[in-house]
């Protein structure tokens, strides 16, 4: 008999335990992942990082990716994003104005170049960026690609780029614009433009493409990726830690290993 009401007390503390839990435990089965909005452009990257993290046993992000100026569009209707990850510093203004992002979590993460590729096996020979025959020569009737000039961050630097160097209005009529920085680099790699401006990470991650030539830092606004905070009432839990994690030695080697510069 005392067995059998030790066992009943052990349920009972068993019990106890197990209903003080359950509402520690429901929010984080309840809570949806942490969404983040990221550049097209850090897809690769990005994926990595949010895998590492989870790795150290946090609940994996979810990572939407587009051109930067729609994600912030997004944002401006309402779309539940967490974290922003942009590809300038003009959208991530945009946003602070509207008081739709944390300023205080704000920060500068990652650099890029601006690089004009080729198809891999087209054997196109480098050219000086300033020398609009060149430009013609290696077009050869067909059309540049580039993100959309009047937009998305790296259709904005390739333009800046193509007015410093004197070509624009030699390629205007020639561009071939795209929703984003990764469909430009496709349309390279796949044969379908036989030039195209992308960032130097793009070039990296795509074996069909060859670099052709860096365009001048001084062609354009320096390329940087700012990260924030979105604001929203119902703030995700994770995100601080996340913003933390993007900050720190292991991203920052992933980064490297893709072609970004640290902006820290």
């Amino acid at each position: 008999m005392r067995a059998s009401t030790g066992f009943r007390r052990a349920l009972l503390r068993a019990a106890v335990i197990v209903l003080a839990l359950l509402p520690l435990a429901a929010p984080a089965a309840d809570e949806a992942p942490l969404t983040v909005f990221a550049a097209a452009s850090l897809k690769g990257a990005l994926d990595t990082v949010a895998s590492d993290y989870a790795a150290t046993g946090r609940a994996a992000p979810r990572v939407a990716y587009a051109a930067t100026s729609a994600l912030a569009r997004q944002i401006e209707q309402g779309a539940p994003a967490d974290v922003f990850l942009s590809a300038d510093s003009a959208w991530m203004d945009t946003l602070q104005n509207a008081n739709l992002v944390e300023p205080a979590t704000r920060h500068d993460l990652l650099r890029n170049t601006l690089v004009l590729v080729a198809p891999a096996d087209a054997g196109t020979p480098a050219f000086a960026l300033g020398d609009a025959g060149a430009w013609t020569g290696a077009l050869a009737g067909g059309r540049l690609a580039v993100a959309r000039v009047d937009g998305v961050p790296a259709g904005r630097y390739a333009r800046a780029a193509l007015l410093h160097l004197g070509v624009w209005s030699t390629l205007e009529e020639s561009l071939a614009q795209t929703d984003d920085v990764r469909q430009a680099l496709m349309f390279v790699a796949r044969g379908e433009a036989p030039l195209g401006i992308v960032y130097r990470t793009d070039a990296l991650a795509e074996p069909k493409v060859r670099e052709l030539a860096a365009f001048p830092a001084a062609s354009h606004a320096a390329i940087v990726y700012p990260v924030a905070a979105v604001k929203r009432s119902d703030a995700h839990r994770d995100t601080a830690a996340f913003l933390a994690y993007l900050q720190g030695d292991a991203a920052a080697a992933v980064f490297r290993e893709a072609g970004f510069d640290l902006a820290r």
